[in-house]
């Protein structure tokens, strides 16, 4: 795992009154735990990263593999911040940017489910031999991480490297670390950057801590 901000566990966050919140989630909005510019800046820095190894390995094509729903804005704001150093610095290298997708799906109200469920997959013979990147939202218990690379190894990549936009530090992790971080964040619950609560709260701009109001009001 390369190196990532690291936000402690007695960090309390910011206000969301100081923040765009729409006033009909305000009440379940318990703090903003990194707003949107963060996460946006930390973005071109892996971009930047993810780029300099892929040039060192010498790589022509790379497979970019969004893990549907919750990275599907993380997945759009990396793809455009790689594509652009991959312009910017082709002088450097450069490697063709192949989109794929797939969707997995293993949380139910606030917690990691132990079935992971795999959706959405097309021909994944097609990655026979290629450099995948697994651009995941979140690594939680690393379960659902581990069975999408089982699946994914047989099909003989030749390599796969996940980068993830946040870690959760909980004692429900198995110990699985991805190949570039975000942020490492609290054992907390969160929303928004299109992170959800079932289905709620993608939309919000910064990743926010939901209110227990916001647990209660939109639990299934």
């Amino acid at each position: 795992m390369k190196n990532c901000i690291h936000i402690p566990d007695d960090f309390a966050g910011f206000d969301p009154c100081g923040f765009c919140i729409p006033q009909p989630l305000a009440s379940s909005i318990h703090r903003v735990l990194i707003p949107h510019g963060m996460i946006k800046d930390r973005i071109k820095k892996l971009a930047d990263d993810i780029f300099k190894a892929l040039v060192e390995e010498e790589v022509e094509s790379v497979s970019l593999l969004c893990v549907l729903k919750g990275a599907y804005r993380f997945y759009a704001d990396l793809q455009e911040s790689l594509s652009a150093v991959n312009a910017n610095e082709s002088s450097k290298g450069h490697f063709h940017i192949i989109p794929e997708f797939i969707r997995l799906k293993s949380y139910e109200n606030t917690s990691s489910q132990g079935e992971v469920k795999i959706m959405g997959i097309d021909d994944l013979e097609k990655i026979r031999g290629k450099t995948v990147v697994v651009v995941e939202d979140i690594i939680d218990t690393g379960r659902t991480m581990r069975k999408l690379l089982s699946t994914l190894e047989s099909h003989q990549p030749k390599k796969v490297i996940v980068v993830c936009l946040l870690r959760k530090r909980t004692p429900l992790s198995d110990g699985y670390k991805p190949d570039f971080v975000g942020f490492e964040i609290p054992d907390r619950f969160v929303i928004g950057y299109a992170f959800d609560y079932n289905e709620y709260f993608r939309d919000l701009m910064p990743l926010c801590v939901i209110s227990e109001k916001g647990i209660e009001n939109f639990k299934e």
